[in-house]
């Protein structure tokens, strides 16, 4: 990375920054996307019971690894502050509570599966697909996290081509393991629904081989050693990692899993509006990666300019994000509306799901703007490492008013499933407004710092 004066080279480096890591989000996702896409083409009910799964295992994992990409603002600001030789101490320990936290999960997922599952009114097929899905994922949950690591530390010397080069590979990897799984071909076990947890588990396994070969032979990782000289689990590093990955860690997890409170509350209703809702869920997130990918490209720029003492110029990154991903919510809302029936018809042939899909993304394209918002203010908000009050805002925003909002409308009014929706969209919209305040009120402290 480097520093910019004009407006115009900041876009720049933005989109060089931003551009790989929008591709990196999009393959990772597509593990997701292909795992419901192609389980739903083997039948309904393994879709249903693989969106059951991944809606408990997403915000598991989103919420977690979130403590890890605290790494990105440390290593940025390391870098902008020219303190290249601690880099690879914070790594180091990094990836020892990257395996702490997944040994953690392991053990909770297999100890909560059932009883979690047992409450929930699904049908009994429906409830074997999506325990024995997060069953397969847990084997990938080690390697995942690592990478978290290892990619936010690549991401934050600016090298984000090579996590995209990187993830690029796991897309076709893993749509050929979900074929030979799911489907049961070239002698493999028909393993249905279930098959796309384990085929996503052995693909992050191999991504994870990859980035550690590339950080370990090739520029410009080399000069920090990363796999040398190990120093023992360093508690306090620990604790630098996560006074600022907690917060990180719970305000995405409490966005991601509203969406999933959402889906394991439709729970109620049929198996036609749990597929419907997965799908417009599904496809709407894959838009979402485009804000998000802006979020985390901020967060970079933001901490380097921070670690600079340039504030201005972590202020004109900041609003320039925004500005960028409000643009493509315009698009993305577009998209939504005007080709929800040809994107329902991708997903599934079964006329009252394509119905129901559509519905959902009329309410879909609304939240569009308050996404574009949200995203980005958090990411710069992180370069600032200003964290914890962002998570309480998250907190408010999604769980006191969101998903209240929603369950009231779902419970009370004509509008059903589709209640839900609009308290997604009551939730987004709060979050974009208090998190901007927030980041204006961080701007113009730092501001007055330097004058």
């Amino acid at each position: 990375m480097y520093e910019t004066i004009h407006l115009k080279d900041k876009w720049l480096l933005m989109f060089k920054i931003v551009s790989p890591i929008l591709i990196t989000q999009v393959a990772l996702y597509l593990i997701t996307f292909f795992d419901i896409l192609m389980s739903s083409r083997y039948g309904s009910k393994d879709l249903a019971g693989v969106a059951i799964g991944s809606s408990l295992w997403i915000p598991i994992y989103t919420g977690l690894a979130g403590i890890l990409i605290a790494v990105t603002p440390i290593v940025a600001q390391l870098i902008g502050a020219k303190r290249k030789d601690e880099v690879r101490l914070v790594v180091q320990q990094g990836l020892f509570l990257s395996l702490a936290l997944s040994i953690v999960i392991t053990i909770a997922i297999f100890f909560a599966i059932d009883p979690i599952l047992q409450m929930m009114t699904l049908e009994n097929r429906v409830e074997n697909i999506a325990k024995s899905y997060l069953i397969a994922m847990t084997i990938g949950i080690i390697p995942l996290f690592a990478y978290t690591v290892l990619r936010s530390y690549m991401d934050a010397l600016g090298q984000t081509r090579v996590t995209m080069i990187i993830t690029l590979l796991s897309a076709p990897i893993n749509v050929c393991l979900n074929y030979l799984l799911i489907f049961g071909k070239l002698g493999f076990p028909e393993l249905g629904g279930a098959g796309a947890g384990y085929a996503s588990a052995i693909t992050y396994w191999l991504i994870l081989l990859i980035t550690v070969f590339i950080a370990h032979r090739h520029k410009p990782f080399q000069q920090y050693e990363l796999f040398k000289n190990w120093t023992r689990v360093n508690f306090s590093r620990w604790r630098d990692i996560s006074l600022i990955g907690i917060p990180i860690g719970l305000s995405i997890f409490a966005e991601t899993s509203i969406f999933s409170a959402v889906t394991l509350m439709m729970s109620t209703y049929s198996t036609a509006v749990i597929s419907a809702h997965q799908i417009a869920l599904n496809f709407t997130s894959l838009l979402y990666m485009v804000p998000l990918s802006i979020s985390f490209g901020a967060t970079v720029l933001v901490g380097y300019e921070v670690g600079a003492k340039r504030f201005k110029d972590a202020r004109t990154y900041s609003w320039l994000s925004v500005s960028t991903a409000v643009l493509f919510s315009l698009f993305s809302a577009c998209i939504l509306f005007f080709f929800r029936e040809q994107i329902a018809g991708i997903y599934t042939t079964d006329e009252t799901v394509i119905q129901l899909t559509i519905q959902f993304f009329l309410y879909a394209a609304l939240f569009q703007l308050s996404d574009a918002i949200q995203a980005p203010v958090q990411g710069s908000l992180r370069g600032y490492k200003d964290v914890n009050v962002t998570f309480i805002m998250a907190i408010i925003s999604y769980w006191i008013i969101g998903l209240p909002v929603g369950y009231l409308l779902s419970k009370y009014t004509e509008f059903g499933p589709f209640g839900y929706w609009i308290g997604l969209i009551v939730g987004l919209t709060a979050g974009a407004i208090t998190l901007s305040y927030r980041l204006i009120l961080i701007q113009r402290k730092k501001q007055g710092i330097v004058h």
